[in-house]
């Protein structure tokens, strides 16, 4: 596998663990120790059976929290210590053929990391603000499918499962960006209403 495919895989796994880090390293973990791919010497770590037991169990806890409105986004806030770490150790561990970590590469991964964990948890603090409790497990199930599609899809085609990360990227930022806007807008609105209201008329009601 070339650099430019390993680069492109690392900062994919970079992307990826900012959404989900315990199931994007047991991912890996798991696919070097089946033999579906063979893993740079940083990165063989993961396959061990501690690594995989320990990221196994708190990706299923992961799986449960991340589902139920509110609890998800105090999840996600505890989370920020554990995904960007992960998402640097991934990009560089990648990209090291003697197993050490560059510098330059760990801030790639953790900026990656950062970028794909502040959408998610923008889109689920919006969420939160809607009365029903199905979205949250929608998108959830979703974001699931994401991280193992992706990772399956970037050992056969790298370049096109970074080029999806990047478009899904673009599109969740417009997607915040929109509902934040439309969220202050209305706030806005509720507030010139109430400010509008006479005092007498306040104080009946």
């Amino acid at each position: 596998m070339s650099e430019a495919q390993l680069f492109a895989i690392g900062l994919l796994l970079a992307w990826l663990a900012g959404i989900r880090a315990y199931l994007t390293v047991f991912g890996v973990g798991l696919a070097g120790a089946l033999g579906w791919v063979e893993l740079p010497s940083a990165l063989q770590a993961t396959q061990s059976p501690w690594v995989l037991g320990t990221c196994g169990v708190l990706a299923a806890v992961e799986f449960f929290a991340d589902k139920i409105p509110g609890v998800d986004s105090v999840w996600d806030l505890l989370q920020t210590l554990a995904r960007i770490p992960a998402g640097a150790f991934l990009a560089a561990a990648t990209l090291s053929p003697d197993g050490q970590l560059g510098a330059g590469v760990l801030a790639l991964g953790g900026g990656a990391a950062l970028l794909s964990h502040g959408l998610k948890s923008g889109v689920r603090a919006l969420l939160n603000t809607s009365p029903e409790p199905f979205s949250n497990g929608v998108v959830s199930l979703v974001e699931d499918g994401l991280v193992v599609g992706a990772l399956a899809l970037a050992i056969a085609h790298p370049w096109l499962a970074l080029g999806f990360g990047v478009g899904l990227s673009l599109l969740l930022a417009l997607i915040v960006w929109m509902l934040w806007r439309w969220t202050w807008r209305g706030l806005r609105w509720l507030g010139r209403a109430v400010s509008s209201t006479p005092a007498d008329d306040r104080a009946v009601r």
